[in-house]
């Protein structure tokens, strides 16, 4: 241990860079740790910005869709409500056949489930969205084939002047050896 050197003047003794190597190598250990939790986390925070940002586009439109539900079954009901005052002020009492369309009426409007639209269309949403994303990955592939092909179409003409240039040589080759100088 009684080994030792000297820095800038410091005489330096071995125990102490036995212990020191070990206390920065901690030290820098956690601070590497450190930088890469924050930058996992930086990573984290962006995914979650968008995927914020994406939902906020997808409430908007389906609050939309919404609006526009509530109106056609307000105008539906609203149409089925004049009908029917209409029908009731023209003839004073209805017919039996004439309330049993009514019902009927009123019961398909409840069959094709319209305040239901609002969720397929919301599924269709989704379905169109994944379909754009898909479709955005197919042009990024089909751009990489493109600049494949372009890097291939050129190698066929460099290869063919390659083959003429050896062929050349073989051939002076053979007429050293037929005729030497």
């Amino acid at each position: 241990m009684d080994v030792g050197f000297s820095i800038g003047g410091y005489n330096i003794k071995g125990w102490m860079v036995a212990v020191a190597l070990p206390v920065l190598s901690s030290i820098a250990g956690g601070v590497w740790w450190s930088y890469d939790t924050l930058q996992r986390f930086y990573g984290v925070e962006a995914g979650i910005s968008e995927v914020a940002e994406n939902s906020a586009t997808f409430n908007a439109k389906a609050a939309a869709l919404d609006i526009r539900v509530t109106s056609v079954e307000n105008e539906a009901q609203r149409n089925l409500t004049e009908v029917e005052n209409n029908l009731s002020s023209m003839f004073g009492s209805m017919d039996a056949s004439l309330v049993s369309r009514i019902q009927t009426l009123e019961q398909a409007v409840v069959d094709n489930d319209v305040r239901g639209l609002n969720e397929r269309l919301a599924t269709l949403s989704t379905n169109m969205n994944q379909i754009l994303e898909q479709q955005k990955l197919l042009l990024d592939l089909r751009s990489q084939v493109d600049r494949a092909t372009t890097i291939t179409d050129g190698l066929g003409d460099t290869l063919d002047t390659l083959q003429t240039e050896v062929d050349d040589i073989w051939k002076a080759y053979d007429s050293l050896v037929d005729n030497p100088l």
